[in-house]
């Protein structure tokens, strides 16, 4: 990484903070009487997690793809209740030169379901690492002395397509080494699995990568790798079989290089839980051993559970294995983990923007600029500046600029209390902005300026990662009135469009409900509005939401313009509150 970008990740670290103390959930709460829990512990979007512990904490990382900031830090004392606490990843990310086969620019377009795939997070030798892949570019590493803290910017630690889901590990004898697999949508082979060696220090792959392991027999897409050594053997834990109805495979060997034994340790079996599996082993300070995998549940992504596990024969028996056959079902509830409990909380849903930076649960569509919002502390709100389309602009599916959380859960209503400043000096018109539910497909409320004054206007979108064009729903004008802070001209001002006016205060508010179970599960959701936060007026029908790419559906704000200019419109957001 070049002079440059290493100075702008560091100098966005000021900028992206962590921000307000976690509050119990109102839509989720995995706590249950009788020292037990229920799954999922987190029923939100963490796909691919992993998890390591340290002392008394686990800290847990999962896949972002295109949405920054990245590689979000989770923490947790009892691997029950999970507190957002930071991100590795924050602004710039690296890019391959177009003469080693680069095309990601993120300047230049948005890049849905790229970038950042199944990161593995270590704790080693005082450091904590987290490692990546990018489908198109290679294998990554940041690190850290401090998990709440500033990450290192990436390092590449081997460059080229194809190459995802590494795991570092640090041998006995001071050797290190690598596991990945590979994306068949770019390396042309698929269900294999590789072990490379690894530099000491961890920064770079120092040798022939070589085949491992071929599932294509037993264990078809097989990916996901995460590397262990316990008891003389070397362990590579990973998925196959798919992201909606796989199985957790774990691979045993006295060699890192191999032959390896293979073993299915998770399955869904009789439960409800399709697809259980990538995920991670911890052991306890206490001696327990659990597992923690992912479930999709397609608009609401891949949600987070928790299993009990035990060691038989050297191999790991996952979930509850009734049967006897030393392949676990997911359970549902189960005894907690013997393990001190700091708070009933879920990762952080809410929020009054009364600080200066952005909470960790709020997320662009990639790699994001300083110039795009103001987290006004003093007077308790975030302000969205107006950006410009992307050339090539179809629909707000092409928009980099989209705030955006997770799904907290299956069933819950959020609502946002939002004003709309158009700049009165912009034309042509055509300024929006306004609240989002985002995937596949999407629909909006949102402002829109015309020639015939500002209106608010809900809007559908379907298949609009294709390009399709938005369908108009509901229209209706809305006044503009001057601010609540007169302006004052004391001295003398050139080009600066004063004063405003602004929508009143809108609330704006999305009712979520989900039909079916497991892989069968869908999600609906009715948009609505008020004046006055009491009395709400429905927009449109239900609309049925879907999932984004490789990630769950979410909701947020937008603020565009169609062309350039040196001043835009304003979103102003009060406040956003969940509830169930």
């Amino acid at each position: 990484m070049n002079l440059r970008t290493a100075t702008l990740v560091l100098c966005m670290a000021a900028t992206v903070l962590p921000s307000a103390a976690q509050t119990p959930s109102k839509t989720w709460n995995p706590n249950l009487g009788n020292d037990k829990y229920r799954n999922p512990v987190i029923d939100a979007d963490y796909s691919d997690p992993d998890v390591c512990r340290v002392g008394d904490d686990y800290y847990m990382t999962s896949s972002s793809f295109a949405c920054f900031p990245g590689l979000q830090i989770l923490h947790s004392t009892d691997l029950v209740n999970w507190e957002l606490v930071g991100a590795a990843l924050l602004n710039d990310y690296p890019v391959l030169p177009e003469n080693q086969g680069g095309d990601l620019d993120w300047r230049k377009r948005i890049q849905h379901g790229n970038y950042v795939w199944a990161p593995s997070i270590r704790y080693h030798d005082g450091w904590f690492y987290i490692y990546c892949g990018d489908p198109d570019q290679g294998l990554f590493m940041t690190k850290t002395q401090d998990p709440r803290g500033q990450w290192s910017p990436l390092t590449w630690v081997l460059k080229g397509k194809g190459m995802i889901d590494c795991c570092p590990l640090w041998d006995d004898d001071g050797k290190a080494y690598l596991s990945f697999g590979c994306a068949g949508s770019r390396a042309g082979v698929k269900s294999v699995l590789f072990v490379a060696p690894l530099s000491p220090d961890g920064t770079a792959v120092t040798g022939p990568a070589r085949i491992v392991y071929d599932g294509h027999e037993d264990q078809p897409t097989i990916e996901g790798t995460k590397f262990y050594k316990r008891n003389g053997y070397y362990y590579i834990m990973s998925p196959a079989g798919g992201v909606k109805y796989g199985w957790q495979v774990e691979l045993r060997s006295k060699s890192p290089y191999g032959p390896y034994e293979e073993y299915v340790g998770l399955a869904q079996g009789k439960s409800k839980v399709n697809g259980p599996h990538q995920g991670a082993w911890v052991d306890t300070q206490n001696g327990e051993d659990w597992f923690l995998h992912f479930q999709d549940k397609h608009a609401y992504g891949r949600v987070v559970h928790l299993q009990p596990a035990r060691w038989v024969d050297d191999w790991l028996v996952i979930g509850d294995d009734k049967d006897g056959d030393g392949c676990g079902d997911a359970v549902a509830t189960w005894k907690k983990p013997n393990l001190p409990c700091s708070g009933n909380f879920q990762p952080a849903e809410d929020d009054d923007f009364n600080t200066t930076t952005l909470g960790w649960q709020w997320q662009f569509e990639g790699p994001y600029s300083h110039y795009w919002y103001f987290c006004d502390a003093k007077k308790s709100r975030l302000r969205l500046y107006g950006v410009q389309q992307p050339e090539g602009f179809r629909n707000l599916s092409d928009l980099q600029n989209v705030l955006l959380q997770k799904f907290p859960t299956e069933n819950f209503t959020v609502t946002a209390k939002i004003r709309f400043i158009p700049n009165p000096n912009y034309k042509p018109k055509g300024e929006e902005a306004g609240f989002i539910i985002k995937g596949i497909d999407y629909a909006a409320l949102k402002f829109v300026t015309t020639a015939d004054g500002c209106r608010l206007r809900y809007v559908t979108c379907t298949n609009a990662m294709k390009g399709a064009e938005e369908k108009l729903i509901a229209d209706t004008p809305i006044s503009l009135v001057p601010m609540d802070k007169p302006y004052t001209q004391k001295y003398a001002v050139d080009d600066i469009p004063q004063p405003r006016s602004a929508t009143p205060y809108i609330y704006v508010r999305m009712k979520v409900n989900s039909k079916g179970i497991g892989n069968n599960i869908k999600a609906y959701a009715q948009m609505s509005y008020s004046l006055d936060g009491k009395k709400f007026q429905t927009v449109g029908d239900t609309f049925t939401v879907k999932e984004g790419k490789w990630i769950g559906a979410k909701l947020g704000f937008y603020n565009s313009r169609p062309s350039v200019s040196n001043d835009g419109a304003f979103l102003d957001i009060d406040w956003i509150k969940f509830t169930k």
